[in-house]
């Protein structure tokens, strides 16, 4: 065709010959397009196929779900045997392993179809499945049986989805045991239950009215009430909120933010030129003496460690380990020390729950200093994670579709004064929100927040009210509040200005009902996590996701719909609270950073491919960055001291707009001496001059709790 259209150019018009070419270049294209379908089997079998996908439209998947699952039968049968793995359900429901049963005594079977009656000759019950699995099971024209390939991937599909919800219980398990088995009995929650309450801030102390089940939903009943009540008075002269009053959609103006003043510019400038050049190592070594959160490891027996120098030997492997640095690349840059020495030490005289007794004495520390008063009063705590890149080849490495790369979480709990109060090593496909709550109750420090800020992950209805029943005040950055449902107090509430809000009206109506039905359960779950019988990472992950047969999760859903309903109007019509949770997000991303400019060994690719020496690495290096913030809150102070002699006025809300997070002054690189380790320095002064009242007085009045005198 390329020879015709060349002889006749030049004996046709143009016209003649565009379209002799365009004929060429359409026999080509499709000379390619039939030799790809034939590498594909020809088209008789893609026109199959597209036949196949288009008989089952209406998203009705489930029928060619066994074409990807079938090459790994003989795998799922051979798991759900016994002698592997014991299923039992957690309730009477039984449903689903009574079709897993039926399944087993067919797993010979090969023809296409099978009986759908049991050995007693009862029909298998599978009443559980959905419409379209019911659908792909079931054959009309073969009354009495069952499609084999579609039942049994029904079977193992609602088997799984059972299990993750916690409906079906593995015996013998740890992570997928009986949760319910971990709860206390009510009789043994009922003898403490009256001091939880008071602890936790749902009753005071003294009070004569029994808190029962009716207590309980009145409260939540007031709580939703007045939030809402004064939403709806404050909303005429609420400048920051517009609600469309034919979709019901919120919408906030945009809020400039203040600028530094130049005061605090000039604050700022000032400490940062006089911050004394420090070493890392120096640093660690300093701390050592002062806290000495050094004496919290040693040895598993728990006797004295037999090293020469066990401060020194301590404080050099914190500084390698919370670098994440290797302990023989470290030994080439650490004059005295083999990698074989910093390496035993660290894994056999440094644990998990040492190094977290470590990082509470930093903790502890810190908050004893004057000067954390000017970044807050730790009542307020910020919860974020950030990616960590780690090798391929371990249990706990997956691809994060949030962070794009494979790799884990470092998941971290900040207090409002920059401290790290927490922090976890978590997978990339776990829900981050089950952690929220972990941290808190696993934090041993003096320091102990009652409010809870988090990203978006914190949204989940089971967060909210396992938040409440343990006294914390859960208020997350929202971002895509304009989706979320509001709930009514009942079918008969309406409000004046912001009933759009709460949509149709009758609808979107907590079953209040249902809350106190099921109030024991309540009280037994909250306690039992409180007294660690039962962890709440355990727990959120089995009410992640409604299961029918779950009243638990059913119970938690509705508590967490009044509870988020709650601090939805309170964000909407509180620009102050917003902009306190977005300082306090703000914050905990920074630590990210700083965190990760601190771990700079290895690229910052966390070496290890062991679970818990990565729970380790993460440990140290919170460890490192909490001393590289103490020390750097001493250094400020310091200097305040000297502007203060030098006759500066130091405004309190100036110094609160300096971040600790200072790194211009650290020296991470080069020849790392061992010299300051066998220098003890003097005391730390941990009193500053400087009168930090009126930023609570601020606090108190922003929150709502007080006025200015």
């Amino acid at each position: 065709m390329d020879e015709v259209a060349t002889r006749l150019e030049g004996r046709v018009s143009p016209a003649v010959l565009a379209l002799v070419k365009a004929q060429v270049l359409q026999a080509d294209g499709f000379g390619a397009v039939t030799r790809a379908v034939e590498g594909f089997g020809g088209f008789a079998k893609q026109y199959e196929q597209i036949e196949k996908v288009s008989a089952h439209h209406a998203n009705f998947w489930e029928v060619l779900l066994y074409g990807q699952i079938g090459r790994d039968r003989a795998v799922m049968f051979d798991l759900a045997d016994n002698d592997k793995l014991k299923f039992t359900a957690i309730s009477e429901d039984s449903r689903v392993l009574d079709a897993l049963a039926h399944a087993q005594r067919h797993q010979a079977a090969r023809g296409e179809y099978i009986t759908a009656f049991n050995e007693e000759g009862k029909e298998v019950d599978i009443s559980f499945a959905t419409q379209n699995w019911r659908k792909a099971v079931v054959d009309k024209t073969r009354t009495g049986q069952f499609v084999r390939k579609h039942f049994e991937a029904m079977v193992f599909t609602a088997l799984a989805e059972e299990r993750r919800t916690g409906d079906v219980a593995v015996v013998g398990s740890e992570e997928y045991a009986d949760w319910s088995e971990q709860l206390l009995a009510w009789e043994v929650v009922q003898e403490t239950l009256g001091s939880y309450l008071v602890e936790v801030g749902l009753a005071e102390a003294g009070e004569s009215t029994d808190f029962d089940a009716t207590f309980f939903r009145r409260q939540l009943e007031d709580k939703l009430r007045g939030a809402a009540a004064a939403a709806d008075a404050g909303y005429p002269e609420n400048d920051g909120l517009v609600i469309d009053l034919e979709t019901g959609i919120p919408s906030l103006k945009a809020h400039r933010a203040d600028g530094q003043r130049p005061s605090a510019k000039r604050l700022e400038q000032e400490i940062k030129a006089r911050m004394p050049e420090r070493s890392l190592m120096g640093i660690v070594a300093r701390t050592a003496y002062w806290v000495e959160w050094w004496r919290r490891f040693g040895p598993p027996s728990g006797n004295e460690p037999k090293l020469t120098d066990p401060l020194g030997r301590y404080v050099i492997v914190t500084f390698v380990k919370g670098t994440n640095m290797g302990p023989y690349e470290a030994a080439r840059h650490i004059p005295g020390v083999s990698g074989h020495e910093l390496s035993y030490v660290a894994n056999k005289h440094f644990s998990i729950v040492l190094l977290n007794e470590a990082i509470a004495d930093l903790v502890n520390a810190h908050a004893r200093l004057d000067i954390s008063q000017a970044w807050g009063d730790g009542t307020a705590v910020a919860a974020d994670s950030t990616h960590m890149d780690t090798y391929l080849d371990n249990l706990l490495s997956e691809t994060s579709v949030r962070y794009g790369k494979p790799g884990g979480i470092a998941y971290h709990h900040v207090s409002d004064t920059y401290i790290a109060l927490f922090t976890h090593f978590i997978p990339c496909g776990v829900w981050e929100a089950v952690y929220i709550i972990e941290g808190l109750l696993k934090n041993t420090s003096e320091v102990q927040p009652t409010t809870v800020h988090a990203d978006t992950q914190g949204q989940s209805f089971p967060v909210f009210a396992l938040a409440h029943l343990l006294g914390f005040d859960l208020m997350p950055r929202i971002r895509n509040w304009k989706e979320l449902t509001f709930y009514r107090l009942s079918k008969q509430t309406e409000y004046v200005h912001i009933d759009a809000l709460f949509g149709e009206p009758g609808k979107n109506v907590i079953d209040f009902d249902l809350i106190e039905s099921q109030f024991r359960h309540l009280m037994r779950v909250a306690v039992s996590v409180r007294e660690g019988t039962i962890s709440s990472s355990t727990l959120l992950k089995r009410l992640r996701s409604g299961s029918r047969k779950n009243a638990t999760y059913a119970a938690f859903r509705e508590v967490g719909r009044v509870i988020r309903t709650v601090q939805l109007l309170r964000y909407l019509s509180d620009a102050p609270l917003r902009r306190r949770v977005t300082a306090a997000t703000n914050k905990v991303e920074s630590f990210n950073r700083f965190s990760q400019w601190i771990g700079f060994g290895n690229r910052g690719v966390i070496a290890d491919n062991d679970p818990i020496e990565q729970e380790k690495a993460m440990k140290f290096n919170a460890l490192l960055t909490n001393m590289v913030i103490f020390h750097n809150a001493l250094d400020i102070a310091e200097i305040i001291r000297q502007l203060l002699e030098e006759g500066w006025e130091i405004d309190p809300e100036d110094l609160a707009h300096i971040s600790p997070y200072l790194t211009e002054h650290v020296n991470r690189f080069g020849e790392y001496s061992t010299h300051e380790l066998g220098i003890q320095p003097e005391a730390y002064d941990p009193k500053l001059d400087v009168d930090f009242t009126p930023l609570r007085e601020q606090s108190l009045i922003a929150a709502g709790l007080g006025q200015a005198a």
